[in-house]
C-alpha cells in the first residue's frame, strides 16, 4: 500500500466566505494535513473555526506565517496576494491564489483541474492561479466539447449569485429583500444599487464600455484553453440569488456539432452532471441544485437556431464551492497525487 504523505496548509483569509469554504472543502475531501495554519488579518487572531471536530485558532498574517508551509491557499483578495503570495512561495509553500493578482501572469499557471491540471506543474514563481468563478464553470463544460471540435467562438451571458460579492452582500440582499415587501426603500451599501428583485452589472469598468467581469472571462478562457483565436462575447449581470452562478452559452466550433454528441461527450466530462432530459417548465439546472455541490451542472444541450452547427446550454455550478475554494482544494489534491 502506497503511504500518502501529509502536509502543512495555510489558508490565507480563513475567516472570509471563501476562506471558510476551503476548510469544509478541506475536511470533506479528507486532505492529508498534520498541521493547518488559519491565517487572516491581525483583527480576526484568536477567533476560532471549526475542523475535522475540534477548533483551529485564527492567527495574523505576517511574513513569517509561511515557514514550513507545503501548501498555502490565499483567498484575502489581490493587495495581500501581491504582498505575500510571492513571500509564502519564497519560503518553499505551492501557492494557490483565488484572487484575481496573477491571473494573467504568463508566468503563473491558472488552472481548474478537470481541463488544465498539468499547466501547474510549471511555476517559476511558486504561485497558481484559481480563475475567476464564471471562467471555472464555463470551461469545465466547454473542455471536452472544444476538444472534440475547436471552439471558434463562445457567446455567454451570466446570471451571478450575490455571494460572489461576499457575505455582506447577501445580507444586504435579504435586507433589501424585507424592504420593498414592507414597502420601504431599501438601502445600499454594498450594491451600487437596489439587488433585491432586481438585474444589475456590479463590476468595476473595464475597457471599451465593458466591466471588469466580461474581460476576466474572455482572457482567462483564452488562456486556460491554451488558444488564443477563440472569440469571446460576454455580458455579466448580478442577479439576487444568494448563491450558485448560471451561465447561458452560445458556442460555435471549427466543424458542426450535434447536440447528441454534445451529450455524450458532456456525460463523460469530469466533473460535469449533464441533465439530457427535453425541456419542460421548470426542466434544466438551477442554483438551488447546485449549491453546495462540487460539479458543473450541464443542461439545455440544443442545437443553435440562429448559427447551423452551433449549440446553445445552461451551465450552474456553486461559484463558492467549485468557483472558488473546491477548485484551489483540487488543484492541491492533484499536485498531491490524489484523486480531486
Amino acid at each position: 500500500m502506497r503511504r500518502v504523505m501529509s502536509y502543512t496548509v495555510a489558508v490565507v483569509g480563513a475567516t472570509g466566505a471563501v476562506g471558510r469554504e476551503m476548510l469544509r472543502v478541506l475536511e470533506e475531501r479528507d486532505f492529508p494535513i498534520k498541521e493547518l495554519r488559519l491565517l487572516a488579518s491581525p483583527r480576526s487572531a484568536g477567533l476560532e473555526l471549526p475542523f475535522r471536530g475540534g477548533a483551529v485558532a485564527v492567527t495574523a498574517l505576517t511574513a513569517e506565517s509561511f515557514v514550513g508551509v507545503d501548501y498555502a491557499l490565499f483567498s484575502a483578495g489581490a493587495s495581500v496576494s501581491r504582498e505575500f503570495g510571492p513571500i509564502a512561495a519564497a519560503a518553499g509553500a505551492v501557492v494557490i491564489d483565488n484572487s484575481s493578482a496573477w491571473r494573467m501572469d504568463p508566468e503563473v499557471p491558472l488552472v481548474v483541474p478537470e481541463v488544465n491540471l498539468a499547466a501547474a506543474q510549471v511555476r517559476p514563481k511558486g504561485i497558481i492561479a484559481n480563475p475567476n468563478c464564471s471562467t471555472i464553470q464555463m470551461v469545465v463544460a466547454l473542455k471536452p466539447l472544444h476538444d472534440a471540435a475547436k471552439l471558434v467562438h463562445i457567446t455567454v451571458a451570466t446570471y451571478q449569485a450575490t455571494s460572489g460579492k461576499g457575505q455582506a452582500a447577501v445580507v444586504e440582499l435579504r435586507e433589501q429583500a424585507r424592504a420593498v415587501l414592507a414597502g420601504e426603500a431599501p438601502k445600499a451599501n454594498i450594491f451600487p444599487k437596489t439587488m433585491a428583485f432586481n438585474v444589475i452589472s456590479d463590476w468595476k469598468t473595464g475597457a471599451d464600455d465593458y466591466s471588469e467581469e466580461e474581460w476576466k472571462m474572455v482572457h482567462e478562457t483564452r488562456k486556460i484553453l491554451g488558444d488564443a483565436t477563440i472569440s469571446v462575447s460576454p455580458t455579466t449581470v448580478r442577479v439576487p440569488v444568494e448563491n450558485g452562478h448560471s451561465e447561458a452559452i452560445w458556442a460555435r466550433f471549427e466543424r458542426p456539432m450535434l447536440p447528441e454528441e454534445a451529450k455524450d461527450l458532456l456525460e463523460k466530462a469530469p466533473g460535469v452532471i449533464l441533465d439530457r432530459s427535453a425541456y419542460v417548465p421548470g426542466g434544466g439546472p438551477d442554483p438551488r441544485m447546485a449549491t453546495g455541490r462540487d460539479e458543473v451542472f450541464v443542461g439545455r444541450v440544443r442545437a443553435d437556431v440562429g448559427t447551423p452547427g452551433g449549440l446553445c446550454l445552461f451551465v450552474v455550478a456553486d461559484n463558492l464551492r467549485k468557483g472558488a475554494a473546491t477548485n484551489a482544494v483540487q488543484i492541491a489534491l492533484g499536485l498531491a497525487g490524489l484523486p480531486y
